[in-house]
């Protein structure tokens, strides 16, 4: 069986102290989706703001403020970055394939080349993840720097059907921050919704997410 998951590089929680945050290993993946508790949506919020810590030299100045200044790339950005991807996995052999490093979420639509573009795409460096159409399959390499790397062989129809589904993760996830920034940031929720929507290339806004079902419902 495969699966895939959409993952975000969880950047180090120690000595944090602006919102609460689950106590994850520093540059782990963190699976997105509806189930997160609201530490762990916290850790994916200061994940993000932190990987967009930096201030353009046209653009406005910084706030002087701890909490302005981390939110303030990730609420200013045009072009936002979330450290990560997507990471498959083979139960029946146990290979993983995990996004490599200065990989993005936002750049997940370079999936699209192989089940249904020019076939081929490469997912970051160290390791160098990449996935090659072979006919009416995918080849996923896990580092293609060696020689002997593992690979997961996918049938094209299951990978675009998984495909869809990282939608479906990304987008619960996104309606797990309206009730967090609602409670942790009420003064900046709106723009914050906003900026992540933007970050993870979803249609978004300042909207209620379902009163049903686990999109939009927060785990202590």
């Amino acid at each position: 069986m495969i699966t895939l998951h959409p993952v975000l590089e969880t950047r180090p929680t120690a000595g944090f102290g602006l919102w609460p945050v689950a106590a994850l290993a520093p540059y782990g993946f963190l699976p997105l989706n509806g189930d997160l508790t609201a530490a762990e949506v916290g850790t994916a919020v200061m994940s993000i703001a932190m990987a967009n810590d930096i201030e353009r030299e046209d653009g406005p100045r910084k706030p002087p403020d701890p909490l302005g200044s981390l939110l303030h790339g990730l609420l200013t950005l045009d072009d936002l970055f979330v450290p990560g991807g997507l990471r498959i996995t083979d139960t029946a052999t146990g290979v993983v394939l995990s996004p490599g490093c200065c990989n993005g979420l936002e750049e997940r639509g370079d999936w699209s080349e192989v089940v249904d573009g020019d076939g081929a795409a490469s997912f970051g460096h160290d390791p160098s993840p990449t996935a090659e159409r072979i006919g009416a399959r995918a080849r996923l390499t896990v580092d293609a720097d060696r020689e002997d790397s593992p690979v997961i062989d996918c049938p094209l129809t299951d990978l675009r059907r998984l495909l869809t589904t990282v939608e479906d993760d990304l987008t619960a996830f996104l309606h797990l921050a309206v009730p967090w920034a609602t409670t942790h940031l009420p003064t900046r929720a709106t723009r914050l919704h906003g900026a992540l929507a933007r970050a993870l290339d979803l249609p978004g806004g300042p909207t209620l997410p379902p009163s049903t079902g686990p999109a939009g419902t927060l785990r202590p």
